[in-house]
């Protein structure tokens, strides 16, 4: 990576940092919607494939690697920290593995289907489940948090049908407003 991507790459992996931070800080705390269970980290880990998919698609896969990697290690101490660290190293392997599955899928469907909206839909989907699921089987199979431990599975199945429709209803839309605008950027640049 040379000199001038070096400072965009390291704030993109702190932003990556403090997405997975606040996502497992607040994965702690759950609520209840129609009578299913939830957890709040559902609103926040979205931004950070939306953020992965950005960079793969102004900046390549290489750099989008690099920032994953960077952000992984950083990202279990922090969530640690603030959670705990089986919930730490849960989520940092999750991300890894869902940031790395998200880079190749979007590319791969990005090189066949020219329209902006189809690569970061189908990416985010997947990346969902495997995050998700990763995440919650990691942190809370045989838990000591007793809830948890008996509930992931129906949590993780809420929290992913609704962070796939948060991320299509909302996020969706905010990628193709932020690549619009960063395109201009570039172009200005």
């Amino acid at each position: 990576m040379n000199a001038l991507h070096q400072s965009p790459a390291l704030r993109l992996a702190l932003l990556h940092i403090c997405i997975i931070a606040l996502a497992n800080y607040t994965v702690q705390f759950t609520g209840t919607f129609l009578g299913y269970h939830f957890t709040w980290a559902m609103f926040v880990f979205p931004l950070v494939i939306l953020a992965t998919d950005l960079t793969v698609r102004l900046s390549g896969q290489g750099t989008a690697r690099r920032i994953v990697g960077t952000a992984y290690i950083p990202a279990i101490l922090v969530s640690a920290w603030l959670a705990d660290w089986r919930i730490g190293l849960a989520s940092g392997t999750a991300y890894l593995v869902g940031q790395l599955v998200d880079i190749s899928v979007f590319q791969r469907i990005r090189e066949r289907y020219p329209a902006w909206w189809v690569a970061p839909a189908i990416s985010t989907f997947f990346a969902n489940i495997i995050d998700t699921y990763v995440f919650y089987s990691a942190a809370f199979l045989r838990s000591s948090d007793a809830f948890m431990a008996q509930h992931w599975p129906a949590i993780a199945s809420v929290d992913l049908v609704f962070k796939i429709v948060v991320s299509i209803v909302f996020f969706l839309p905010a990628y193709g407003i932020t690549l619009r605008f960063l395109k201009r950027r570039m172009a200005l640049a």
